[in-house]
C-alpha cells in the first residue's frame, strides 16, 4: 500500500485584508507561530504562513496570506465602526486572544460547507484545494502514464 505524499487532505487559503498598520501580520504570526507580537514590521508585497490543523478527523493545511493592505485583494469593505462593534461583542482584544479560535472556527465552517455540498471544490475562487491520494507507484495522477520507447520510466 502506497502512502499519500501529503499529510493533509485539503488546503484552505485565507487572505487577511485591511489597511496598512492594523495588525494583519500580527494575526498571521500569532496563528502560525503561536507568538504574540504587539508590533510587527510592515509587510512589503505579500507574505504567507501555513499551519496544519485537524477538523472532524481530517488534516487541513491553512495557507494564510498577508496582503500588506493592498487594495487589489479587497472583495468587500468593513467600516471601522463595524469592526470595532464586532470586536467588542466578541471579546476581541489586541493581546492575541481568540486568534486561534477565529481561524479554527472559519476552517470548521468551510469544511462543513464542503461536506454539505454548498462549496464547489472545482471553482478556483473557492480558495480550497483537495489533495489527491497517491496511487500505487507514488504518482499523483489517476490515469496510467504511457511508457516512452527506449525509456525505463
Amino acid at each position: 500500500m502506497a502512502t499519500a505524499p501529503y499529510n493533509y487532505s485539503y488546503i484552505f487559503k485565507y487572505i487577511i485584508i485591511g489597511d496598512m498598520g492594523v495588525g494583519k501580520s500580527c494575526l498571521l504570526h500569532q496563528f502560525t507561530e503561536k507568538k504574540f507580537m504587539a508590533d510587527c514590521p510592515h509587510t512589503i508585497g505579500v507574505e504567507f504562513g501555513t499551519r496544519i490543523i485537524e477538523v472532524s478527523g481530517q488534516k487541513i493545511k491553512l495557507q494564510i496570506w498577508d496582503t500588506a493592505g493592498q487594495e487589489r485583494f479587497r472583495a468587500r469593505d468593513v467600516t471601522y465602526e463595524e469592526a470595532k462593534q464586532f470586536a467588542e461583542e466578541n471579546g476581541e482584544s489586541d493581546t492575541g486572544e481568540n486568534v486561534e479560535d477565529a481561524f479554527l472556527e472559519a476552517a470548521k465552517k468551510i469544511y462543513q460547507n464542503i461536506q454539505d455540498g454548498s462549496l464547489d471544490l472545482n471553482a478556483a475562487e473557492s480558495g480550497v484545494q483537495h489533495k489527491p491520494s497517491a496511487p500505487q507507484g507514488g504518482r499523483l495522477t489517476s490515469e496510467p502514464q504511457p511508457q516512452r520507447e527506449g525509456c525505463g520510466c
